[in-house]
């Protein structure tokens, strides 16, 4: 099967999305009210009628912004179509501030700057993309209002004079081309903060739960330590006698049938002896620089061979070139496939898997695994790092925490982000690192999946 190259979505963006789209509901609602009272309030220092334009056309625009901020609380409590929410919205906020600027004045209104409020929190919602998008649209309408008026296609708003009467064509083609310069600087400006932003946070959150579990785990090294010693020494005499006594009874028989059960249970104990040493001292020994997309493409093929989960599980890949990290191969491949063999039993019948891996100018990488399974629970989320602790019938609850002491030894880190019903991904953090005698490290056999 071959791997097809998708682009991974951010998993955190779409977490972050319903809180922020909700926050800004909630500051259109604010400037709605506000607009309301500062028109009563104008209106009352002007000794105007509160129904008097264009003090009305404000009213009707204010409510406008409430009843549609009704329709985006139903509509962002469903927590379905949020991109879409959040592009519907901040474009119909360009058309709202149109409508602002034509009742105050058009070429005379003071509200032009509300285009660039737009702009700036379309880039949050949405990142440079969504700032570009509402920067076009923002230049478009108000260069069609300026010129539809100046040519008198449309008749100014009441109480205003044309503006073709006091300003020539060149005023107006200048303060339009000012205003689609402020539009997209503003959109570049903010696209690149949000981006930035948006990346400090991720690492900023990574770093405090991965920090805050290390200390958590510390406190168990020594015990769980000590611990181990202690049950390794008399597990190896039980296992030595149990195999001299089977050497003297008869093949087949009900004792050997016994002695068989002790020593698989046997081995069962020694491995489990194993993974607590492992994730009591981890060993850097062995470590050597790797490729971290021959690994994984090698993990992979390992993966698309089992039976198991061959016919039901899609791969998808997404791997930049020539990454490398200074780990020991053996604990990369158990991290890799640990997580991705965790991604595949949390998908019920067919599902998919995406690996991504990308590196930032910060040198560090950043290796994806998303999967389309059940999720994970919020009380079952705060403990999968919990030594022990499990969800499995079969399993010993080391799995993770053995991966995340593995990665803490490489001074990398582990963080994961889940929807109860859509799917867990789970980010790798670690430093990038260059082959020092400029020849590419092997890791294992490659085999292209």
């Amino acid at each position: 099967m071959d791997n097809h190259r998708v682009t991974t979505d951010s998993f955190q963006q779409n977490l972050d999305l319903y809180a922020q789209i909700k926050w800004i509901i909630l500051a259109r609602v604010v400037f709605a009210i506000v607009l309301i009272f500062s028109s009563l309030f104008f209106s009352t220092e002007d000794n105007l009628s509160i129904l008097s334009q264009p003090f009305l056309s404000l009213y009707n625009v204010a409510a406008a912004i409430l009843i549609m901020s009704i329709l985006y609380i139903c509509w962002l409590n469903r927590k379905k179509g949020l991109l879409a929410l959040a592009y519907f919205q901040t474009m119909v906020d360009t058309v709202l501030v149109t409508g602002i600027i034509f009742v105050t004045g058009s070429f005379d209104s003071i509200f032009t700057f509300l285009y660039l409020l737009v702009i700036i929190y379309a880039s949050m919602l949405l990142l440079q993309k969504g700032g570009f998008v509402m920067a076009t649209l923002s230049s478009l309408q108000y260069g069609l209002l300026i010129e539809l008026e100046y040519y008198r296609v449309i008749p100014p708003f009441m109480g205003h004079y044309p503006i073709s009467i006091n300003l020539d064509e060149t005023q107006i083609i200048y303060r339009i081309a000012i205003t689609i310069a402020a539009c997209f600087a503003v959109a570049i400006l903010s696209g690149i903060l949000s981006l930035q932003l948006k990346n400090v946070r991720q690492d900023l959150k990574i770093t405090q739960e991965h920090l805050k579990r290390v200390e958590k785990m510390a406190a168990m090294d020594e015990m769980i330590s000590g611990i181990a010693h202690e049950i390794k020494n008399p597990l190896a005499s039980l296992s030595g006698s149990i195999q001299l006594l089977k050497e003297e009874t008869q093949s087949g028989s009900y004792e050997d049938k016994l002695m068989q059960i002790i020593l698989r249970e046997t081995e069962r104990l020694k491995q489990i002896t194993y993974d607590i040493m492992l994730f009591a001292k981890p060993s850097k020994t062995n470590a050597s620089q790797v490729d971290m997309t021959q690994a994984i493409e090698d993990v992979v093929a390992l993966f698309l061979n089992t039976l198991e989960w061959k016919t039901r599980i899609q791969v998808f890949t997404r791997l930049e070139k020539n990454i490398f990290v200074t780990i020991d191969p053996v604990h990369l491949k158990q991290i890799l496939w640990n997580l991705v063999k965790n991604a595949a039993e949390a998908i019920e019948g067919t599902g998919k898997i995406i690996i991504g891996l990308k590196s930032q100018r910060n040198k560090q990488i950043y290796l994806t695994i998303r999967d389309s399974g059940v999720g994970i629970d919020p009380k079952t989320a705060k403990h999968i790092f919990d030594p022990f602790f499990t969800t499995k019938a079969e399993g010993t609850g080391l799995g993770l925490p053995i991966i995340h002491r593995i990665i803490d030894t490489y001074e990398g880190m582990i963080d994961f982000e889940s929807i109860p019903g859509r799917g867990t991904v789970f980010t790798l953090v670690f430093k990038n690192t260059t082959p020092s005698n400029g020849q590419t490290p092997k890791f294992g056999h490659t085999t292209k999946s």
